[in-house]
């Protein structure tokens, strides 16, 4: 019977695998990067919207710092201010928007990386094509 009662808990500590009693971190979110419109004549503005879907609402990703690249010399920073995380409680913010004119035509690479506590955690890219308005002289060659 001791023999039983060993194996019982042994057997059931394996059926549930490796993870079964570890510190479980769950599963990390998936950034996207996009810009509205992606092909427009300049000057124009262009909403970007990054987005984290899937995963758990994870400490490492709550309440981030967003930088954002615009890819024409100029960079912003926002920084969110938020009440202290409760694990299972609190639930990420998953949609980040920020608006950008672009007063000449070119093909732009946004870069918007999400850091928290000074590590980055996240960072994705989103193209978008400016070609020349009214005024605008500026030559485009497509990549």
């Amino acid at each position: 019977m001791h023999v039983r009662a060993v194996a019982v808990p042994m057997l059931l500590a394996l059926l549930a695998g490796p993870s079964a009693g570890a510190d479980n971190k769950g599963k990390k979110p998936t950034l996207a990067l996009r810009g509205t419109p992606r092909f427009s004549f300049s000057p124009v503005s262009v909403l970007f919207t990054a987005e984290l879907t899937g995963g758990d609402d994870l400490e490492d990703f709550y309440c981030p710092e967003l930088t954002w690249e615009w890819d024409d010399g100029g960079k912003s920073v926002q920084e969110g201010d938020c009440p202290p995380f409760e694990s299972g409680k609190t639930k990420i913010e998953r949609r980040f928007t920020a608006n950008h004119v672009y007063g000449r035509a070119a093909i732009y690479s946004v870069k918007v990386t999400l850091r928290r506590t000074g590590k980055t955690f996240a960072s994705q890219t989103a193209q978008i094509t400016v070609r020349p308005g009214a005024g605008d002289r500026t030559d485009v060659q497509d990549p």
